[in-house]
C-alpha cells in the first residue's frame, strides 16, 4: 500500500504558472520495490475525471492529455518518492482538483489503486 500526498495548488491567474507535487510512502512492510508509473488525474466539480500526464517508472517516457500537452511537464525523482507536474500558461479550465495516482497505465486509460487526497488548483481569468 502507498500513501501519496499532493501539494502545490492554490489560486493563480490565467497564464500563471504552477507546480505540484506529491510525495509518496509506502505504509506497509512490503519490500516491492516502487516502480509504480504514476499519473495526475484532475476533476472539476459536476465534470468527470480526467486523465492529465502520466510517467514510467524511470522517467523516460511521458504521456500527456491534448488538453494540456505543451502546456504541462510531469517529472519525477525517484530518490524522494515524489511525482511533480509542472504547469504553464493556465487556463480557467484547467480549474480542477489534481489528485495524483500510483499505478497508473502510460495510455492514462486506466488509474491505479493509489490515490493522494487532492489538491485544488483554481484559475481565475
Amino acid at each position: 500500500q502507498v500513501q501519496l500526498v499532493e501539494s502545490g495548488g492554490g489560486l493563480v491567474q490565467a497564464g500563471g504558472s504552477l507546480r505540484l507535487s506529491c510525495a509518496a510512502s509506502k505504509r506497509t512492510s512490503s519490500s516491492t520495490s516502487y516502480n509504480y508509473i504514476m499519473g495526475w488525474f484532475r476533476q472539476a466539480p459536476g465534470k468527470e475525471r480526467e486523465f492529465v500526464a502520466s510517467i514510467s517508472w524511470s522517467g523516460e517516457r511521458t504521456n500527456y492529455a491534448d488538453s494540456v500537452k505543451g502546456r504541462f511537464a510531469i517529472s519525477r525523482d525517484n530518490a524522494k518518492k515524489s511525482v511533480y507536474l509542472q504547469m504553464n500558461s493556465l487556463k480557467p479550465e484547467d480549474t480542477a482538483v489534481y489528485y495524483c495516482n500510483a499505478g497508473t497505465s502510460m495510455s492514462g486509460n486506466y488509474a491505479g489503486a493509489y490515490w493522494g487526497q487532492g489538491t485544488q488548483v483554481t484559475v481565475s481569468s
